[in-house]
């Protein structure tokens, strides 16, 4: 294989663990040109990535269907002769099968995935992980062992966080999208306020986290704790996360840039549960979640805005009685 495609165009966190293909394809391939397709905001995870050849952006949120055609057209032009896509809706299928590439895989749950030269089948809760999961497209190309998720921070950005880092600290990612994937703010502040005074304390997060963040902060009892949410880029944040004595991460895109770096990690599943496969992998990591058994949890694959039962107990029963770093 000359040239090989991997799109992604999911979510953070899953672009993160799509990494783990790039790692065994180029183990396999290391003359082949690799490329991706991300959606637009996610490129940054890729900047500089030794094994990367080109990134192709998707912006799904203006002209999503004008830009999927010109995109279809490109990667057409482009010639590729393996697509391997992740991703599970008829858009991305719409580019697979528009590719003319020779060899083209995926999942069965896309509804395009009939036009695939193959496809398999994408299962939740058969004790696989996700990068196995994901793995399944590329063994017969391969070999028939996951690697692992994995990302190429720069010089410049192991600088920049040296010069805000100068003694031994936490990180503590305390938001999400979903409300259900969220462990409570009391939890975090108690936390925190658990902590020795000698140790430093990083809030990270999206832009849009730095309000919650912040309210996080005037709540705990003076510990020194500094709020980066909206700071940091994506290969930033890995770096920070890489150098944590531990970091404190829900199930969402921190964890997975915890596991792309090796990273110690404790994450905090609420409503949804590890089984879903797409828990840590660091050699140092744990799972925090509730010890009672539910009849609620989980509440389903993804979060909820809201709890469903209006008592939030998966989250709010989670003990951290013990997490003294």
């Amino acid at each position: 294989m000359k040239k090989i495609l991997v799109i992604q165009t999911a979510f953070i966190g899953d672009v993160i663990l799509a990494t783990a293909i790039i790692e065994k394809l180029h183990n396999f391939y290391t003359d082949a040109k690799i490329d991706v397709l991300v959606r637009q905001g996610n490129e940054g995870l890729f900047k500089n990535h030794p094994f990367i050849n080109s990134i192709l952006i998707w912006n799904k949120k203006n002209r999503k269907f004008k830009n999927l055609l010109k995109l279809s057209k490109q990667i057409r032009n482009a010639k590729y002769d393996t697509v391997i896509n992740l991703h599970r809706y008829a858009s991305s299928g719409f580019i697979t099968l528009r590719s003319g590439a020779k060899y083209k895989v995926g999942f069965n749950k896309n509804p395009l995935s009939m036009f695939y030269t193959k496809q398999f089948p994408h299962q939740i809760g058969n004790g696989l992980h996700e990068v196995e999961r994901n793995h399944q497209l590329i063994a017969d190309l391969t070999d028939q062992t996951a690697s692992k998720p994995k990302l190429y921070p720069t010089k410049l950005q192991y600088d920049k966080i040296k010069k805000i880092t100068s003694k031994s600290y936490i990180v503590i990612a305390p938001a999400s999208v979903w409300f259900t994937k969220q462990v409570p703010k009391s939890k975090i502040i108690e936390l925190i306020d658990k902590q020795p005074k000698d140790i430093d304390i990083f809030l990270i997060g999206a832009p849009t986290d730095k309000t919650y963040c912040e309210s996080i902060i005037n709540n705990c009892k003076g510990k020194r704790v500094v709020n980066l949410a909206g700071e940091l880029s994506l290969l930033e944040s890995a770096v920070l996360i890489e150098g944590a004595k531990m970091n404190y991460v829900n199930d969402s895109a921190p964890l997975h840039l915890a596991s792309a770096m090796n990273a110690p990690v404790k994450a905090f599943f609420c409503s949804t549960i590890p089984e879903f496969g797409f828990g840590p992998l660091s050699e140092n990591a744990e799972i925090l979640q509730t010890n009672n058994k539910l009849a609620c949890r989980p509440c389903g694959l993804h979060g909820h805005k809201s709890c469903p039962k209006k008592h939030f107990k998966c989250g709010y029963d989670i003990n951290l009685l013990n997490e003294v770093v």
